[in-house]
């Protein structure tokens, strides 16, 4: 008790100071241990927020003020993940012009972003590929098969076309292979990157039995594996159950998309498990309360099934309550995110298998044609903001409680080692009264 006692003091004040420090978000690559993430042999809880327009932003130069102020204010609440895109594939700005031909200007932007990022000790979730049409997604790469005289009569042959899946793994290869032009650190073997998506919210609504997809991830996962063996890596899924889990399909909202949360996530080379969270979005048509009581046992069933069936850490990567849905008022999207933290920080605190939740989404001031019903402007929502500090506070607390635990542990064997090099030397003398 007087450990976390010293603890909250020192958060108090830091947080009266104004300052949120960082704690080794910075120094070498996360990976996992059982259910934890680790950082510096630490286990490694996190809070965070999605940002997927800061490449799009820094491809810019005359924007990049934004990138930074964004990682600023982040990180002076305790936000220390950011997932984004590392996709554009054609349209206006792309990162991809198109299969395999890139925008240098755009992959500078990248670059910048994960430059910044480390100066502000934000570690980032990079995203593939997009499901949807937004920045190009699937469809876009099903076009440029068709364009190279493939027969493709769906969006979701995606996952199926050995010509689209090679497309596909060049674009993986290129960005991991990547070499930054401003910090000369290759993609692959850059710690400020905490890990792989293979698709933003992947679905094969084609084939809803789960085969396509849990054998497009299988494959995928086998590949970036193949050439980064420093990154963590997930699949970019939502949570839902699939028919490879139908006693569980009860827990999904009325819908299926081909993919299946346990099934998926059991796949050799995903590090991890994520879940989004959109009650809002789901039942629209439902009362504020009802949705947080789905939202509750959602979040709850993914903890227990990350635990007790994956054995692998979870990330809810996104979740959030949009300003547009009837009735809105900045108080019931408190209630979201309470409602989310504090299923992660219960899970956490007692060793669980929650390791964090990033929102969705973090704009700063000047960004209005990007504002989605989702967006929180720190400097705007003073309510949101104290709730999300609140959650890095509570975090940190915790990991500072592991680190002096570790301290106290080796204190303890170099403790033990003195003492029994001491006795071996005074072994057969007398050194009683």
């Amino acid at each position: 008790m007087k450990s976390w006692g010293l603890a909250l003091l020192v958060l108090v004040l830091i947080q009266k100071q104004g300052i949120f420090k960082q704690v080794e978000a910075a120094d070498g690559f996360v990976k996992t241990s059982g259910l934890h993430f680790v950082l510096n042999g630490l286990p490694y809880h996190a809070n965070g927020f999605n940002a997927y327009w800061l490449m799009y932003m820094a491809s810019d130069p005359s924007q990049r003020s934004k990138v930074s102020s964004a990682f600023s204010e982040a990180a002076s609440h305790g936000l220390t993940i950011a997932r984004t895109w590392a996709f554009s594939d054609g349209g206006y700005r792309p990162l991809q012009y198109s299969a395999g031909s890139y925008n240098e200007q755009v992959f500078q932007g990248l670059d910048f972003v994960i430059s910044e990022a480390g100066k502000y000790g934000i570690k980032l979730v990079l995203s593939l590929a997009n499901n949807y049409e937004n920045f190009g997604g699937k469809k876009q790469y099903v076009d440029w098969g068709r364009s190279q005289g493939q027969y493709l009569t769906s969006d979701d042959d995606f996952f199926r076309n050995s010509v689209v899946k090679g497309f596909y793994k060049n674009h993986i290869k290129t960005v991991l292979t990547r070499r930054n032009s401003i910090t000369g650190v290759v993609y692959k073997d850059d710690p400020t990157i905490m890990a792989w998506e293979l698709m933003n919210e992947p679905r094969c609504t084609s084939d809803p039995s789960g085969r396509t997809i849990q054998a497009w991830i299988t494959e995928m996962a086998s590949y970036l594996k193949s050439i980064d063996g420093n990154h963590l890596l997930e699949a970019g899924l939502e949570g839902f159950y699939g028919q490879a889990s139908q006693q569980k399909q009860r827990y999904n909202p009325n819908f299926q998309v081909g993919t299946d949360f346990i099934e998926n996530n059991q796949i050799p080379g995903i590090d991890f498990a994520t879940v989004h969270s959109y009650p809002d979005q789901w039942f629209s048509s439902s009362s504020d309360e009802a949705q947080l009581s789905f939202l509750n046992d959602w979040l709850n069933n993914h903890i227990k099934d990350a635990q007790n069936v994956l054995r692998k850490p979870l990330l809810f990567t996104e979740f959030g309550k949009s300003s547009k849905t009837s009735g809105y008022s900045t108080y019931q999207r408190d209630m979201v995110f309470k409602t989310v933290y504090s299923a992660i920080y219960s899970s956490a605190r007692s060793g669980g298998a929650a390791v964090g939740g990033l929102f969705w989404q973090l704009l700063t001031e000047g960004m209005d044609s990007f504002r989605d019903g989702y967006e929180i402007v720190l400097s705007e929502s003073p309510s949101t903001a104290n709730v999300i500090s609140q959650e890095s506070h509570k975090l940190y607390v915790l990991r500072r409680m592991y680190a002096r635990l570790r301290n106290i542990q080796k204190w303890k064997r170099a403790r033990a080692i003195r003492r029994a090099q001491w006795l071996n030397r005074n072994k057969g003398k007398n050194t009683g009264n």
